[in-house]
């Protein structure tokens, strides 16, 4: 696969560039992303989309758009592109795109009279800045361009509204200005690499926005944003510019500097595989000592579960376990009484999540397989593993060990496993009881602790532990399996079991200590396969069920009551694959890649270069939910690690 391009055909039509949006990432948290040709269509759109700490710990949309106006012979071209009420577009500067590309970093390409424009934009890795590239590669004559900054300064998640207490001042910076709406909020510096810049100062409001999206989502989608002035130039052939919009000022002399130290620090974008290490790279920021992940662009943080799932994936597809190690180290620096935050930080964080814990141990057993150093993870982690398993076992935050050794866990009006929708305070998939990949997870993660503990002869733990280890299995295949149905039970409460087929027992499959034989894996992939499986993920409840949606949309409501019956996750193909490769060996491979290079279509067709949250159940599958998830990419590059590693193994008669 060559570099990801995008020809005029493509861009000049709405229909198809509007649907798919472009991200990119700072490990300080900020983003920038918006629409292939420019024109924002969600709320959470923006060029600079920064955290403010000191408001609150969320993102805050600072500058939506950054329009251009080029201006010939007295003819303005503007190049923005912005829909209102109606479907009415004005200005329609995406006529005039005729290509977009990634190689290092993105790049759009504009031509217009006699005028080729590149423009290049990328934010800088370890600071709240964006800057922009602007390079004249041909024209007949100079021409005049103005810049009109499109300010929002305010939450994610909200709307900006005309008022009267936005702030009208501005101060003049070295080639450039700054501006702060309001009072809580940083100021936004805009600085210009060319001397001869001038700004005119010329406050007004660009009314009534209208973001499709989320209109779609049933959400408010009408936005009002301040446009404070516009900066001036000339530009000839073969001239560069360079701008900055960043939360701190520089020397304008430097953004060029930094522009290209920042390029030659990064990846050439050749392939499928260095797409998917770019989409990686983004979800991961970086706080004094602190590493945290997000689990979604853009409207998603940092979750408990997410983390633990997407880091094996992430980190294996980066080679880089230092980084694993310390977001492992900042989630466990937030636990309290045995459990993870499901989300938020602190003071806001909510212990909400019965499989957070069980995930932890699955993704510090991957880094120990990796990296081969269990005495040192044992040394480490083993109070941590100890305190996690004895809360479990006591009995905490409704979570407790029962006779039979299995987990039980539930909470009325709450959602405490991944399958967490909650719909008027009601959940919509509560699964109260002993949840079985819950139990899954939970003999896997005493097993591995006995594994360590063996290895560093631990024997006051093995005396603990061993016993109820030794039990599980039989008891798991008594509470969970059913030959009469011949796959799992989802989860079981009492004398009640609920065989609806849903996508759980896969993991019990996939883990290196499973509680049941090949044969139930055989069995229970099998039903997977035929019912649940489908390209971009597995289908969160069968298609014969009668609750099943086929697809995903609507208000909230709606969303959330088809969020886990039916709409299909691709984090959930790496354990698909995972449990396939264990049973069918060498004849999973031709499945485990036919799933993998799938994908290489999929990343240009919603976030481009990413993997979506979801999928619709029903073909063709349409992506849905955040463009870029950390549990879908992290899960991709794992299966391709899994299929390169099961050839590897084979290859040196290990197979």
């Amino acid at each position: 696969m060559a570099k990801v391009v995008f020809d005029k055909d493509e861009l000049v039509n709405l229909g198809y560039s509007l649907e798919r949006e472009i991200l990119r990432a700072s490990r300080t948290g900020a983003y920038a992303s918006t629409t292939l040709c420019f024109c924002n269509t969600r709320k959470y759109h923006g060029l600079l989309v920064a955290p403010q700490p000191q408001i609150d710990d969320e993102y805050h949309v600072l500058l939506s758009s950054f329009d251009e106006t080029i201006i010939q012979y007295d003819v303005p071209f503007h190049l923005a592109l912005h829909r209102y009420p109606n479907e009415i577009y004005s200005p329609k500067g995406h006529k005039y795109l005729i290509k977009y590309e990634i190689s290092k970093i993105a790049k759009h390409t504009y031509s217009l009279a006699d005028i080729k424009l590149t423009k290049e934009f990328l934010l800088i890795r370890d600071q709240d800045r964006l800057i922009i590239k602007y390079k004249v590669e041909e024209s007949n004559m100079p021409f005049k361009i103005q810049f009109n900054p499109l300010l929002a300064f305010r939450q994610r998640h909200k709307l900006s509204k005309a008022n009267e207490f936005v702030n009208k001042d501005y101060r003049k910076v070295n080639n450039g200005a700054s501006f702060k709406l309001y009072p809580e909020y940083s100021p936004l510096y805009f600085q210009f690499s060319k001397d001869d810049i001038q700004y005119i100062h010329k406050p007004d409001w660009n009314y009534n926005l209208e973001y499709i999206k989320e209109s779609e989502r049933g959400y408010e989608c009408n936005e009002d944003l301040y446009m404070p002035g516009y900066f001036e130039t000339t530009l000839k052939k073969g001239d560069v510019l360079f701008v900055t919009a960043s939360l701190k000022e520089m020397d304008p002399a430097e953004i060029r500097n930094l522009f290209n130290k920042e390029i030659r620090g990064r990846e050439e974008i050749s392939n499928y595989e260095a797409e998917l290490r770019r989409a990686a790279k983004m979800f991961f920021v970086e706080k004094d000592d602190k590493v945290e992940v997000i689990a979604g662009y853009p409207w998603f943080g940092r979750w408990g579960r997410d983390t633990f799932i997407s880091l094996p994936g992430l980190c294996i597809g980066l080679n880089d376990m230092k980084l694993f190690k310390k977001a492992i180290d900042t989630m466990i620096g937030d636990m309290s009484q045995g459990l993870f935050p499901n989300i938020g930080s602190g003071e806001r964080s909510a212990y909400n999540s019965v499989d957070a814990p069980m995930w932890f141990f699955w993704a510090l057993q991957k880094y120990t397989d990796y990296t081969g150093k269990k005495k040192q993870v044992w040394k480490e982690y083993k109070d941590v593993m100890q305190s996690i398993l004895r809360n479990y076992r006591d009995g905490n935050h409704n979570i407790k060990m029962l006779d039979n050794c299995m987990i039980w866990a539930g909470e009325d009006g709450k959602s405490l496993t991944w399958m967490d929708a909650v719909v008027n305070g009601v959940p919509v998939t509560q699964r109260k009881g002993m949840c079985v990949e819950i139990n899954a997870l939970w003999y896997n993660s005493i097993m591995f602790s006995l594994e360590l503990a063996r290895e560093s002869k631990d024997n006051d733990f093995i005396e603990e532990w061993e016993a109820i280890a030794e039990r599980i299995p039989t008891e798991f295949k008594s509470t969970f399996w059913d030959k009469t149905y011949g796959w799992l039970a989802d989860y079981v409460d009492g004398y009640f079991k609920d065989f609806t087929v849903r996508p759980n027992m896969v993991i019990a499959t996939s883990l290196k200590y499973r509680c049941v034989s090949d044969k139930i894996c055989q069995l229970i992939l099998d039903r997977v396969e035929k019912e649940l499986f489908t390209p971009f993920g597995l289908r969160t409840l069968s298609p014969t069920h009668r609750d099943y949606h086929d697809v995903y949309e609507g208000n909230q409501e709606q969303r959330d009551r088809s969020y886990h019956q039916g709409t299909a996750w691709t984090w959930l193909l790496g354990h698909f694959v995972e449990g396939y490769l264990k049973i069918y060996g060498e004849c999973a491979l031709e499945v485990a890649e036919r799933i993998y290079n799938g994908f290489r279509i999929h990343i240009k067709d919603y976030g481009v270069g990413g993997v979506a949250e979801i999928f619709d159940g029903n073909p063709p599958h349409s992506s849905k939910g955040s463009i870029s998830q950390a549990w879908s990419v992290a899960e991709v590059i794992r299966i391709k690690y899994m299929i390169d590693n099961y050839k590897q193994e084979k290859e040196g008669g290990l197979v």
